[in-house]
């Protein structure tokens, strides 16, 4: 059965579908000031009803009354607008599960990536842009932007396509549903950024959400489904699925109810009418370098409709365009000096004055901080009084250092003798030249799973160490700590046998001295109340265990006293923490008064 179109007015749609007075909040608006205003709006009354509820959920919203009408689940990936559909599922019995291929079972399908919010509530379980979709195809969807599929590498049984973008603006990999509901996918996007544009600066981008709560969406990205809006008009299947939704959380997609809305917003008039540039970018500074590259970051500028895009130069020509506050610029040469500057756009192009320059110099060919070896041990040493296979504490010394094994047997080997920790650590006695970079091997040895070694410096974490079955060699790079060290593993698991073998160091003996003060005296030891998981970090994220309540601010600190990044309220959507790009290395997250050493990978 066709899809029934339906053309009204914004005023008789509006009424005929939501309660009077629902967008009354809005009335007179345009750009900038109406997205937020309908964010207020469709924010008010909603429920969260859990992950789980979304399959309560679909009994109702994604019911197929307008194509088979046959009380199926309506799958946009699924379904035959014009003929049989390949397949049907029956609500609440062909739920996933596992899947193969098409036809298994239905899932729950993001249409905007739930890693890009990690997962965070109430986003993961708002019904309004998750669809109860094909398993199969949900998964080879993965986490891909919508846009237009030149040559496709999947296509479901519906037509739906996964390939190569020739969407202008974009050519990475692209998933693309079927004409019949390309207006349905870009109307969810379009209440997802209006329903969380003050969250969208703290979410990642997936080459498809802008980093700012106007336009929210990058320019291509908005393009396209600006184009679907238009080409795909509202249908009574998602004027159903929108009265059905706000009975089960609450809340409306105002771009069903009101699709003139889309056109006030982001329609081509909004820019001709823009003649305002945004404000000059402040706070330009480099927050790490290497030996090609050199991290970026800076403030956010204003605009009286909403900042679209950062341009950096480098050397006064543009080197990236990018829509976060902070930018990698890769394939530098060693060594060499390199100056910067900023400039904020608004998507009706008026452009910011330059922002201030900064310099910044890549890294030698070498490691960030000269080093040379300073502690080896290769375990040929270790005493093998008493029973070598039962477990004891275990005491030698070798080139100066004084080793204490807990809970170890010395019968096993790597290369030739090792140390086998069971539940208990390797530690060592005090070295003097700090630490740069530590490399050891370790092999899981008799029964039991994959793990690791905290490694902890001075009693600090600044790093784990990976073991399994096959003997594994391990360097962890940028510890970078001066002064007296002691060094110690500790197994995470309190029944895995493992065994340690080659382990060595680099002395930091020439690293600069702590420049801030700050670092002695107000960064703390690490607090038993707040930790840090998993660490090291990645996919610049730091996740906090522990009573975040009523922290007011976040900063992060090299190891030389600098502070690279300040974050207000930095739980204020839960337990993670949005963090700029970081090179390689040992950090300080400061937390009010508390503080914790993290690693980034």
């Amino acid at each position: 059965m066709k899809k029934i179109i339906f053309f009204l007015t914004m005023a008789s749609l509006a009424h005929a579908q939501a309660p009077t007075g629902y967008y009354s909040a809005a009335n007179g608006l345009t750009g900038a000031p109406l997205k937020t205003a309908l964010s207020s709006i469709i924010t008010n009354g909603h429920q969260d009803k859990g992950y789980s509820g979304l399959w309560t959920a679909y009994k109702t919203t994604d019911i197929d009354k307008n194509y088979e009408n046959d009380g199926s689940i309506l799958d946009i990936y699924s379904e035959n607008p014009t003929g049989t559909d390949p397949y049907k599922y029956t609500p609440g019995t062909n739920q996933c599960g596992t899947y193969s291929v098409e036809g298994n079972c239905y899932n729950r399908e993001h249409i905007v990536p739930q890693s890009l919010f990690s997962e965070a509530s109430p986003m993961v379980s708002d019904v309004h842009f998750i669809r109860a979709t094909d398993g199969k195809v949900n998964g080879m969807r993965s986490n891909y932007p919508f846009g237009k599929v030149g040559s496709a590498t999947f296509t479901s049984q519906n037509g739906s396509k996964l390939g190569n973008s020739t969407s202008s603006g974009y050519s990475g990999t692209v998933f693309e549903p079927i004409d019949e509901f390309k207006g349905d996918v870009a109307r969810m996007i379009f209440y997802f950024v209006t329903r969380y544009e003050s969250k969208l600066s703290g979410f990642s981008s997936g080459n498809m959400l802008g980093g700012s709560a106007y336009p929210g969406l990058q320019t291509w990205e908005l393009n396209t489904l600006l184009a679907w809006h238009n080409q795909d008009p509202v249908s009574q299947a998602e004027i159903n699925r929108n009265n059905a939704s706000y009975t089960h959380q609450g809340n409306r997609n105002p771009f069903i109810d009101n699709p003139n809305y889309v056109d006030l917003i982001w329609g081509s008039q909004q820019p001709s009418n823009d003649t305002q540039a945004p404000t000059t970018v402040t706070g330009l500074n480099v927050t790490g370098t290497s030996s090609n590259s050199i991290n970026l970051s800076w403030n956010a500028a204003t605009d009286n409709v909403g900042v679209t895009s950062y341009l950096v130069y480098m050397n006064g020509s543009l080197k990236s365009t990018v829509s976060s506050t902070s930018a990698s610029i890769t394939g530098l040469s060693s060594s060499t000096t390199y100056s910067f500057y900023v400039v904020a756009k608004d998507a009706a192009g008026n452009s910011s004055s330059n922002s201030s320059t900064i310099s910044g110099t890549t890294q030698s060919g070498g490691s960030t901080t000269p080093s040379t070896g300073c502690v080896s041990e290769d375990f040929e040493n270790i005493p093998s009084t008493g029973t070598t296979s039962s477990y004891t504490t275990r005491t030698w010394t070798n080139n100066g250092i004084t080793w204490t094994a807990t809970d170890a047997r010395t019968d096993q080997t790597i290369s030739n003798k090792a140390i086998t920790v069971r539940n208990g650590s390797l530690t060592s006695s005090s070295s003097a030249n700090g630490i740069s970079s530590l490399t050891v091997t370790t092999q899981l040895k008799f029964s039991g799973s994959n793990g690791t070694f905290n490694l902890q410096v001075n009693g600090v974490t600044v790093g784990s160490i990976p073991y399994s079955t096959t003997a594994t060699t391990t360097t962890i790079n940028n510890i970078n700590i001066s002064g007296n060290v002691t060094v110690k593993l500790v197994n995470t698991s309190t029944s895995n046998r493992v065994a340690i073998d080659d382990l060595s160091w680099t002395c930091n003996s020439s690293a600069a001295k702590q420049s801030n003060s700050i670092i002695a005296s107000e960064l703390q030891p690490e607090t038993t109340d707040l930790q840090i998981y998993p660490n090291p970090v990645s996919n610049q994220e730091i996740f906090v265990k522990g009573n975040t309540e009523g922290i007011k601010k976040a900063e992060i600190y090299n190891l030389q006293g600098k502070v690279l990044q300040t974050i207000d309220q930095p739980f204020n959507r839960g337990n993670s923490i949005k963090i700029n790009p970081l090179l390689q290395g040992v950090y300080i997250l400061k937390l009010d008064h508390s503080s914790l050493k993290f690693v980034v990978k």
